[in-house]
């Protein structure tokens, strides 16, 4: 379970990364200044850490235990969805929602002056967040999904969605390690196949009353889905890592040729594929080329041009204008809640049981790109 767990810190507090080692004296002048203002500083060496508010809860001691229930509610947040890292992006949004209403301006530095203030903003808003986080009814009141506001805003679905949630959870809950990491991507895999089939993706910013057409869509998908999973009878290998073909060269085979190629990868720890858009396809008797753009959104920093960046996004990017650029490693590095929509070419094979398997080992070379800042 190291995957998305691992990165929870950084994402409660801060959106924070190691810093470098700095040397200058004003650097050294403000760490001693931050020091009197906050007790836990200097013994929670939280120098090492260079994001202002991450420094914050590292070093005030009402912060560091709001930290502690904060970590504590997310988890308990975490635990009771399948689709966690939709979860971890929303709290990521709200991280940054949270860091500029409190005076906390990306990495710039916030003023002696300011520390008390900024410190009293950043426990309000991480006491309300508790608070809500805990509210039985936040996982409807957080769906910030076409799909996920047509099911809280009918109570039938509603219930339908979270039986089936409770299904899957169980069954996963009864793998480890690896199968357990996999069997969420399957999951949320189905989730984003799902949304096409019901015609809702990239739907985001379409008035509710306008999807209503989809709602029988998305009945059919639960009541299927819960089925599959109670025939299972307590055995999650008969439903999670089963699919190594593709019935159609489609935007769903993609789909499951980007999982297989993150996988391989570990970039679950870094990207959450957000969609996958069939853009052109071109059958042959034994072979398929399907050109698919790909939106992924960055769960936790990591440098525009490095083995995570062309592995895990196909390429290295030009931090400034957000487009592909072949280049050297760098310090620069992708926020989080960055977005990155790449398109590529997929070539697949036609299988011996008519299936469809995809060719491709690696998301290079791709054809387009570009990486803009999250957003609605």
């Amino acid at each position: 379970m190291r995957m998305v767990w691992l990165m929870l810190v950084g994402l409660l507090f801060g959106l924070a990364a190691p810093a470098l080692a700095q040397d200058s004296r004003e650097s050294r002048d403000s760490d001693h200044s931050i020091s009197e203002k906050l007790p836990l500083f200097a013994r929670n060496h939280c120098e090492r850490l260079d994001d202002p508010a991450s420094q914050l809860f590292c070093g005030d001691p009402a912060l560091d235990a709001a930290g502690a229930r904060l970590s504590s509610a997310m988890q308990e947040r975490l635990n009771r969805l399948a689709d966690r890292r939709l979860a971890v992006e929303e709290n990521a949004e709200w991280i940054k929602e949270r860091n500029l209403s409190c005076g906390i301006f990306g990495h710039d530095p916030v003023r002696f002056e300011d520390i008390g203030s900024v410190s009293a903003c950043l426990l309000k808003e991480t006491d309300e967040r508790i608070a809500i986080l805990r509210d039985p009814n936040f996982d409807c009141l957080a769906a910030n999904t076409p799909a996920g506001a047509l099911i809280c805003s009918d109570p039938q679905l509603a219930l339908a969605d979270a039986e089936l949630n409770s299904q899957v959870l169980g069954l996963i809950g009864r793998l480890n390690g690896d199968d357990q990491r996999d069997a969420f991507s399957d999951y949320a895999r189905w989730i984003r196949e799902r949304d096409r089939k019901c015609n809702l993706a990239g739907k985001d910013n379409v008035p509710l009353a306008e999807l209503s057409q989809s709602e029988a869509c998305l009945a059919d998908f639960i009541r299927d889905k819960t089925a599959e999973m109670i025939t299972a009878r307590g055995d999650p290998k008969r439903v999670f890592g089963r699919r190594l073909a593709s019935p159609l060269p489609n935007a769903d085979a993609v789909d499951l040729c980007v999982a297989q190629i993150h996988a391989a990868n570990t970039c679950e720890e870094f990207l959450r594929v957000r969609g996958v858009l069939e853009i052109d396809t071109e059958v042959a008797e034994q072979s398929a080329l399907v050109t698919a753009g790909v939106e992924m959104v960055v769960l936790s920093p990591f440098a525009v041009c490095s083995p995570i960046a062309s592995s895990c996004t196909g390429t290295c990017w030009d931090a400034k204008s957000g487009k592909p650029k072949p280049g050297t490693p760098t310090r620069d590095s992708f926020a989080v809640t960055h977005r990155i929509t790449i398109e590529k070419a997929f070539t697949f094979q036609k299988t011996e049981g008519g299936g469809w398997r995809c060719n491709s080992i690696t998301l290079q070379p791709v054809d387009f790109g570009v990486a803009v800042r999250g957003g609605p």
